[in-house]
């Protein structure tokens, strides 16, 4: 069984912010998959379903983004998911431009506090991540602002584009694994 937990911020204010492409991930594959959310434990909303023949958990942490671990820890602790090889993790990344994803086997945090949080609360950062582009902060404008503002018309489009291929990203690294995910998105750039 994965666990699939996108990150974001759970209050409606942020909503189709930047920090929030991680919910919005959850929803694309929610829909796709008839998976609904509607449990409420473990810090998060959740909800169990299959994608393709995967047993699937589809997780939005509550815990706020610089505590997704403390929501995803305990269910996979619950679950009996192996955090090394079952766990994939979707976050945003001011590194890319919008509508790039980049797929990875693992690794540090890159500075994102709540992918922090996660290797702090598992003790190892060998999970699979997607990250979806939101492209890099002005000068002048605080980092805070930035991830927690939304994007404009132009962006959006391609942010909408990117989280289907995050979506498809996901489905590849259950069904054949992260090196084709790899293969198949990174470096894509947005239509």
């Amino acid at each position: 069984m994965y666990l699939i937990a996108g990150l974001g911020n759970p209050e409606k204010r942020y909503n189709a912010t930047r920090h929030n492409v991680g919910f919005g991930v959850i929803d694309v594959l929610s829909e796709k998959y008839d998976i609904d959310l509607t449990e409420m434990k473990f810090k998060g909303m959740y909800g169990k379903g299959r994608i393709g023949s995967e047993k699937v958990i589809l997780l939005k942490p509550l815990t706020y983004m610089n505590l997704s671990g403390e929501s995803i820890r305990p269910v996979a602790d619950y679950f009996k998911i192996d955090t090394k090889s079952e766990l994939i993790v979707i976050s945003d990344d001011i590194d890319l431009d919008p509508g790039r994803i980049r797929v990875r086997p693992g690794g540090s945090a890159g500075g994102h506090n709540g992918l922090k949080n996660i290797i702090a609360q598992l003790g190892h950062d060998e999970f699979s991540r997607v990250r979806v582009g939101v492209g890099k902060k002005p000068p002048r404008i605080d980092l805070a602002d930035w991830v927690l503002g939304h994007f404009d018309k132009e962006d959006t489009a391609y942010v909408m584009e990117a989280m289907e291929h995050a979506a498809d990203a996901v489905k590849i690294i259950m069904e054949e694994d992260v090196n084709a995910a790899m293969n198949k998105w990174n470096g894509v750039k947005p239509e």
